[in-house]
């Protein structure tokens, strides 16, 4: 189905701007909306410890928000969802649950910005 995905070694190496970028300019290549799908295992476990899958050497929060809020003001979107977050596995004061909800706000958060 033409899936484009990029890995953390490429991130290393070209830097997280770029490769944001890059990631982006793919999206747009051809849908007119997007639906945004983030699995909070994306982040590493020092910002999202509640997940089924924990992977080390992952994204910050404040790089995935980042990506989140780029993409939603570059195309808008018409659904998004969050998943893999594990509340069992999560420690006091909730991070993975409050990655999650941030995520949602900063879409949310774009979507009325670019309408302004």
């Amino acid at each position: 189905q033409g899936m484009r995905w990029h890995l953390m070694a490429e991130i290393e190496k070209k830097g997280f701007d770029e490769v944001l970028e890059m990631a982006i300019s793919e999206a747009l290549d051809g849908p007119d909306k997007l639906y945004i799908s983030v699995d909070v295992d994306v982040m590493d476990p020092a910002f999202a410890p509640g997940t089924g899958t924990p992977e080390p050497g992952g994204i910050s929060s404040l790089e995935l928000l980042r990506a989140i809020r780029e993409i939603v003001l570059s195309k808008g979107m018409v659904a998004m969802d969050v998943v893999e977050v594990a509340p069992i596995y999560d420690q006091p004061g909730d991070i993975t649950a409050q990655a999650a909800h941030r995520c949602i706000y900063e879409a949310i958060s774009a979507l009325a910005k670019k309408k302004s």
